[in-house]
């Protein structure tokens, strides 16, 4: 029997939705699930260390998210929202969407500031039901550097079930610890909890960590709208996996633990198209759902997805989607936190 996306529905009271993180990443609430017995126990982040062992190897994604969003003005004094999605042929020039825009006119300056500009190049239309319609615009500056430029006057494209706006404290809060390659308009949550403390406690019991960068894409906000979650189209996602991260984990002596759903999208897009995880610089646009068979990863950390989300159906493959529905219960009826700003799970075998 095929499944629906309303197989993967569930009620969330909206007082669990995290508005804000926690001032000390590590002492969220980890819900630590054991796919072989079913066993649920509550614990908190920072005892993750006990569930790694010598020799595993925990995988983490390094890419740094950028402050997207950009708000400018028209000559008539009207604000137009700009969310910066990624640069476009190699220019000044970037793909992206707008809000109040309706009137806003092809080759039409807008000012973010006096040294700050934005020309809508073109607008475009969506080409599948899933799509958002985009635009492109060029972006004109006086600096050398767009991100330092975007660090000043853009602010953190938080996911829409957060009602508050963005403010400064979210440039670092919104941020793993080990972020280092920019490109993301999302973050990859599952890493937020991380401390660079906890990271030497790992190292020091001997375990390996290996780096990707994936860049989180549109995609991670974008909700299934179809009803047979085969019709549905996932959106490509940029990935590098360096020569020393390939080494690690095809010469593991114990277990791979993937941080986050796009680490495990990363590895098994990769382990799909050689059989072995291998050193590159591709794209992927990967969906993984039950009955999917993941070869690549043994454990996963990750927060918790949104109902009906394309991530739920993944960590439904990954762990037996009974399974996950129960700790997802079991996570509502103790009052965790949900979604990005929220609390965890580690995944074991």
């Amino acid at each position: 029997m095929k499944l629906k996306t309303s197989d993967f529905d569930y009620n969330l009271p909206q007082e669990l939705i995290a508005q804000n993180p926690l001032s000390d990443r590590e002492s969220c609430k980890m819900l630590h699930l054991n796919r072989t017995t079913g066993k649920i126990e509550d614990k908190h982040f920072f005892d993750v260390i006990d569930y790694l062992n010598k020799d595993d190897v925990l995988v983490l994604n390094d890419t740094k998210v950028y402050p997207a969003r950009i708000i400018a003005k028209r000559k008539t004094g009207a604000e137009v929202e700009i969310f910066l999605l990624n640069p476009y042929d190699n220019s000044n020039k970037w793909e992206a969407l707008t809000k109040n825009a309706k009137r806003v006119k092809q080759d039409e300056i807008l000012e973010v500031s006096s040294d700050f500009k934005v020309k809508l190049i073109e607008k475009k239309e969506a080409n599948k039901e899933n799509e958002i319609p985009k635009c492109i615009v060029e972006l004109i500056y006086d600096n050398k550097n767009i991100y330092n430029v975007l660090d000043k006057y853009g602010s953190v494209p938080l996911p829409p079930y957060i009602s508050r706006k963005a403010n400064e404290n979210d440039k670092q809060t919104y941020q793993t610890v080990f972020a280092k390659n920019i490109g993301s308009v999302a973050c990859p949550t599952a890493g937020l909890h991380f401390t660079e403390e906890l990271l030497k406690k790992i190292e020091q019991k001997g375990v390996k960590i290996a780096y990707i960068t994936l860049n989180v894409g549109l995609g991670t906000f974008m909700p299934v709208k179809v009803d047979n979650i085969e019709d549905h189209t996932m959106h490509y996602e940029s990935f590098i996996i360096p020569k020393e991260t390939e080494n690690l984990i095809n010469n593991k002596k114990g277990s791979i633990i993937a941080t986050g759903t796009t680490v495990l999208r990363c590895l098994e897009a990769t382990y799909q198209k050689y059989g072995k995880i291998k050193a590159c610089s591709d794209k992927t646009n990967i969906f993984i759902y039950p009955p999917y068979e993941i070869k690549s990863v043994d454990k996963l950390i990750t927060n918790f997805h949104l109902p009906k989300s394309t991530l739920i159906m993944l960590v439904s493959a990954f762990a037996g989607k009974e399974l996950i529905f129960r700790a997802y219960n079991h996570a509502i009826e103790n009052k965790y936190r949900f979604f990005s700003y929220g609390d965890c799970m580690f995944i074991d075998k």
